[in-house]
């Protein structure tokens, strides 16, 4: 499949911001049934973006800049993929498996879910891959999908706790019942092509990845009770929302900061019927 994808990201401070510092993973990368055929990250300022692998592998670009009262960032590009039945294959993987075991205060289980996640495994005995996909079915069940009561930073548990949630969550639920069954699991960003034909979105999207012994990574989406399929398109990983996120950073002075973000993601025709749409 062909995926268009454009996501802008805007802040506007009044009165104007003394500086800023982002730390952008919008780009992705080529795997096995992933190609990144074009792409381009462009600024509303002269700013320079240094550029740079991550500990994670992702690419990471970093701006600086000095007073400011308005920040665009937008990428646009076009990615092919493959449906690989969600197995993750021809990524650059930097650290044992077992690394993706360590909790985070986004990921960390309360009693409920570690009681949750041990009844699953035990049902599924030595079936690890049974167990996450029961995992992920249930989680889909447990949570409906709302906007309103979570955000960036709110935690599995508390997530787990409402019932409700945004794609983040139900990536951090996941995780964290994941890791409390003794299977590695890591947070995935990017993006979804919808299959209900809407084209434009609030946000980027978001998933889980498990390590199951001899087959490998393999994508799970519990926000839409998926394994991942050619219509994600993965940009950044880490151990939880705070290590994959879109763009991160810090702003010194100013006043009141508004911020608003518009995600387009949409199935492209044919080789050479591309146009960029910037």
């Amino acid at each position: 499949m062909r995926l268009r994808i454009a996501h802008t990201t805007r802040y506007r401070y009044e009165p104007a911001a003394t500086g800023v510092i982002q730390i952008l993973r919008m780009t992705p990368g080529s795997h096995d049934g992933q190609y990144v055929a074009e792409w381009q990250i462009d600024v509303s300022t002269d700013s320079r973006l240094d550029v740079h692998e991550d500990a994670f592998g992702n690419v990471t670009h970093v701006l600086t800049h000095g007073p400011l009262d308005e920040l665009t960032i937008h990428v646009e590009g076009l990615i092919e993929t493959q449906d690989t039945g969600g197995v993750l294959r021809g990524t650059d993987e930097r650290f044992p498996e077992s690394l993706f075991l360590r909790s985070t205060a986004l990921t960390e289980v309360n009693p409920a879910m570690a009681q949750f996640a041990r009844e699953l495994r035990a049902e599924a005995g030595d079936d690890v891959l049974g167990f996450l996909h029961a995992l992920m079915v249930q989680i889909y069940e447990h949570m409906t999908f709302d906007e309103d009561p979570t955000n960036s930073g709110t935690s599995a548990s508390e997530a787990f706790a409402l019932k409700r949630g945004v794609c983040q969550d139900y990536a951090h639920i996941f995780i964290a019942c994941a890791r409390s069954g003794g299977v590695p699991a890591r947070f995935v960003s990017g993006h979804f092509l919808r299959s209900d034909g809407i084209t434009s979105q609030q946000a980027g999207h978001a998933w889980a990845e498990a390590y199951v012994t001899d087959l490998g990574w393999v994508g799970f989406d519990a926000a839409n009770g998926i394994c991942t399929t050619d219509a994600h398109a993965r940009v950044a990983v880490g151990l939880d929302y705070l290590g994959a996120a879109p763009i991160r950073g810090t702003r010194y002075g100013g006043g009141t900061e508004t911020l608003t973000v518009a995600v387009k993601v949409e199935q492209a025709g044919r080789p050479g019927q591309w146009q960029s749409q910037q």
